[in-house]
């Protein structure tokens, strides 16, 4: 499939690129290229698009890039990038708030405060999209997207539009499972009326916690691990001794040790390489298999020949 030229005449109206990088759209600043980048102009365009590529072309849909390790060899097949897109948001009635896929997290939380609706002020905190917040079921502080939900809008590889309920999906701590080979497109969200001033305050809490308590300066993509039942990744990572671990351009946060930074010149391969050191280290330790947060998708990139590596700690 090539981009469309001057003069071409195709059923979608975004903008269709080759071998972009996906470093510049991942929150660890690293990733090798799509083989093919699509951005939607809306869902009625991005269901076009779906609909003319092949049965067996991956697809894979991006938002901001949290919560998410491109390995260096990059993704085959078609990337859709939601973020900047699909940014649509509205309030529908008293309790009810409805939001496409690529609207960042933090920009619903505060829409929704400033409208007195409270239940999703802790989004503010998440990086991500709607999208992936909705595809992981994202949460802090003991509360959840999917605590919210009423109903979702969902695209098929063929481009098919339609509207599932929550009963329609296995939801659990970070884990969402529904039908195979759809992604969100949007959400409806019911919560509960509030005074607009709490609301706000409560958010401002929250990005005063976060700041303190995670590496905010440094390019990372937000928690490594799952917490396991009863206890924190982090905690578990510091007492096996990783906090301020390196491997090559990357290191274990010294600051929140769930977290490993891009401190300058890291690889995927530097980060992946980091995040098996560190589960081995607390299964050693504490027989604690630790399950990825994270997601790590595509190709391994070429062996770094004559690369001095940083193993410290």
């Amino acid at each position: 499939m090539m981009a469309r030229t001057a003069g071409q005449m195709t059923p979608w109206r975004g903008r269709l690129r080759t071998g972009q990088a996906l470093a510049r759209y991942t929150t660890w600043r690293v990733g090798g290229p799509a083989e093919r980048l699509y951005e939607p102009v809306d869902r009625a365009d991005l269901a076009a698009f779906l609909g003319t590529l092949p049965a067996d072309e991956p697809i894979f849909f991006l938002g901001r890039g949290s919560n998410l390790l491109v390995r260096d060899g990059g993704l085959r097949g078609t990337v859709v990038l939601l973020a900047g897109a699909l940014t649509g948001i509205d309030r529908i009635d008293a309790v009810t708030v409805t939001a496409e896929a690529g609207v960042p997290s933090a920009r619903l939380a505060r829409f929704a405060a400033r409208a007195g609706l409270a239940g999703i002020e802790f989004l503010a905190g998440i990086p991500g999209t709607v999208g992936g917040a909705l595809a992981m079921n994202a949460g802090a502080h003991g509360a959840a997207i999917w605590d919210s939900v009423g109903d979702v809008e969902v695209i098929d590889r063929r481009g098919a539009l339609r509207t599932r309920t929550v009963a329609e999906y296995t939801i659990g701590y970070r884990t969402v499972r529904g039908p195979a080979e759809e992604w969100f497109v949007a959400a409806t969200l019911r919560l509960q009326p509030a005074d607009p001033e709490l609301c706000q305050r409560r958010i401002q809490e929250l990005l005063t916690h976060r700041a303190a308590t995670q590496p905010l300066g440094k390019p990372n993509s937000g928690s490594v691990f799952r917490n396991p039942p009863g206890d924190h990744a982090g905690r578990l990572i510091e007492a096996a001794g990783l906090k301020g671990a390196r491997e090559g351009g990357c290191q274990v946060s010294t600051l929140h040790a769930n977290f490993i930074i891009n401190d300058g010149g890291a690889t995927a391969r530097d980060i992946e390489q980091l995040i098996w050191r560190v589960r081995d280290a607390v299964r050693l330790h504490a027989g604690v298999e630790l399950q990825l947060e994270v997601r790590i998708v595509g190709e391994p990139g070429p062996e770094p020949a004559g690369r001095e590596r940083n193993h410290d700690l």
